[in-house]
Formats: C-alpha cells, sequence, structure tokens
C-alpha cells in the first residue's frame, strides 16, 4: 500500500493485525552514501572504496544508519497514521549489508495492536518492517512500537496541534 500519507489517515481502529503496507522504493547511490558516512559514521568500508574490500564486507557498504533513515523515510510515506510515525520503542538489525546501486523498499506488517489501559485516545501498535533490495534479500529488520490515535480521540488531538487536554 503505497497511499500518499499526507491524505489518507489510519488510526488505530483502522488497523488489523497481519495488515501490510508496502513501500516505494530508492536507489542507495554512491554519492549520497559517501555523504552520509562523511558526516555521520566515518568508518572506512562506508567512505574508501579500495580500503573497504578488505574489510568484513569485501567492498564498500552503506552504514546501517543511512540505511534506517532511508527506511524511516519509506514508511512515513507507506505508514499513513494519523498523527505520523511516534516511536515509543523497539528493536533494529541488519543482517545484510546495504550496497551502492542496491534498490530498497520496505515491507511491514501489524504484529500487535494494543489499545492503552490509561490513555483511552491512544495505544500501541508493533510492526515488523523488513528493507529489501533488488534481490530480495533482507538487509534491515525494524520492529518499532507505534503511537496509534483511536480515531474520535486522534481527530481532536490532531486539531489541537497534538495536545489532548
Amino acid at each position: 500500500m503505497a497511499d500518499d500519507a499526507q491524505t489518507v489517515k489510519l488510526y488505530i481502529d483502522d488497523l488489523t493485525v497481519g495488515q501490510r503496507f508496502t513501500s516505494l522504493s530508492h536507489v542507495m547511490e554512491l554519492d549520497e552514501i559517501l555523504e552520509f558516512a562523511g558526516r555521520y559514521d566515518p568508518q572506512f568500508f562506508h567512505l574508501d572504496e579500495e580500503l573497504a574490500r578488505d574489510s568484513l564486507f569485501e567492498g564498500l557498504v552503506a552504514s546501517g544508519w543511512h540505511t534506517a533513515a532511508t527506511a524511516m523515510r519509506l514508511m512515513v510515506q507507506s505508514l499513513p497514521l494519523a498523527g505520523g510515525l511516534i516511536g515509543a520503542g523497539g528493536e533494529i538489525s541488519w543482517p545484510r549489508a546495504t550496497r551502492p546501486g542496491d534498490r530498497i523498499h520496505v515491507e511491514s506488517e501489524v504484529m500487535t495492536i494494543a489499545p492503552s489501559r490509561t490513555r483511552p485516545e491512544r495505544g500501541l501498535v508493533t510492526f515488523r518492517s523488513e528493507t529489501i533490495n533488488q534481490n530480495g534479500e533482507i538487509v534491515q529488520v525494524f520492529t518499532p512500537k507505534i503511537v496509534s490515535w483511536r480515531r474520535d480521540a486522534g481527530e481532536t488531538c490532531l486539531k489541537n496541534g497534538g495536545l489532548i487536554d
């Protein structure tokens, strides 16, 4: 489901366990890998193609944090939750490196839905989001818990700029 997250708004009441969302794709270009690594993760296997050949990765790879940031953008575009993607914990792993030229997309599945016992206007939704390259290989697994609004309270919240009295 690659709906425009700006027009379609889903609330916790609209979600079901097993529901799936698929993002558009993004090509991880060499220049953006080098730029990101130079600014945020300046390790030789992200910056120097020659030195990277002798690394564990046997070649230049994107920073896992670059993969995570790109996957987050793709998730924002494909998970149209009312109020946005507000994280409340989770886990992340990188079972395979992302390489220059990889075309990645994110497939997310609703794993659990837990309405709050103390805040009836919201709850937590756990997703399993797999970032997958053009070969069908999983390069990242992210399992976030996301704050999600109930429809009536969420509509009021959004009108009040995110605040509920």
